[in-house]
């Protein structure tokens, strides 16, 4: 498929119009700060509170009304072509290395074909997500980048010294904008910057709570908060010990006279535990 250059320019649609409007996953990472748990499953089908990251992106964007959705996959890709196996998504699969947040946008040129898109970390925990997303979208004038941010004084990536903002996951970008990413290894983080540095750069800010799951400290966070503070106990698995603020994978075991207290608990290929302390 290729772009048809007769189609209406972004500026003539209203966001979230039948057809004008895609979303992309972002899925490529490695996780590499969320091992040893990632070296067994890529780091968006890590569960929260029993539903993958992946899976809690694909339900936000169907929630807001995406239905045309790509996800892109480089780490571990076989299980993410698995996982999708059965929904109606466009998978693209990068060689490795990962071609990173614009990159991977870029590949995924011929499919986008016109549209604007919504994009989306697939490594996030966003609660009420379909909200943020709708905030998103709400006037948008589809000639500006615009970013899902929350306030975040320690980690914020954009703003100013009185009020920082940190990126939430999701930003929107115009067909022309798609059009001017460079083919190969680019990052979205470099038109963002110029954009912010031009003043036009827009900062939709989300009220609601935003973890990026990156290390295990964060990653324990968001399944206690999506299980509103209560352990997270996986299918088949089998807990004869305690449970302290902890996450038990699928097929996981505790065994009688164990605690486990901030900890994540999997279980690799051979079925031996792995226990990752999430506050050390």
């Amino acid at each position: 498929m290729t772009a048809d250059p007769t189609r209406a320019g972004p500026d003539h649609r209203a966001p979230g119009a039948p057809g004008e409007l895609c979303a992309v996953v972002l899925a490529a990472g490695e996780g590499r700060r969320l091992r040893p748990l990632t070296e067994l499953v890529p780091k968006p089908l890590c569960p929260v509170a029993n539903v993958s990251l992946l899976d809690r992106a694909l339900q936000r964007l169907a929630a807001a009304g995406i239905t045309e959705v790509a996800v892109n996959a480089c780490y571990r890709a076989d299980d993410i072509v698995e996982h999708l196996a059965d929904r109606p998504v466009r998978v693209s699969v990068e060689a490795p290395p990962a071609l990173g947040t614009g990159g991977g946008v870029a590949r995924l040129r011929d499919w986008i074909d016109g549209r604007d898109v919504l994009v989306c970390n697939a490594d996030g925990y966003l609660a009420d997500g379909a909200a943020a997303a709708r905030s998103l979208l709400s006037g948008w004038d589809r000639r500006r980048f615009r970013l899902l941010t929350v306030h975040d004084e320690a980690r914020g990536d954009f703003g100013t010294p009185v009020r920082t903002e940190r990126f939430a996951g999701m930003s929107l970008m115009s067909w022309r904008q798609v059009c001017a990413l460079p083919a190969g290894t680019s990052e979205l983080q470099v038109p963002w910057r110029r954009a912010e540095a031009a003043g036009e750069l827009d900062l939709v800010d989300f009220a609601g709570v935003f973890v990026d799951c990156g290390t295990p400290r964060d990653y324990l966070a968001a399944n206690l908060h999506a299980s509103g503070g209560t352990s997270v106990v996986g299918a088949g698995a089998e807990v004869a010990g305690r449970l302290v603020r902890s996450v038990v994978w699928p097929g996981a075991t505790v065994t009688a006279g164990e605690t486990l207290t901030d900890t994540i608990r999997a279980v690799t290929p051979t079925g031996r535990p792995l226990t990752v302390h999430a506050i050390r």
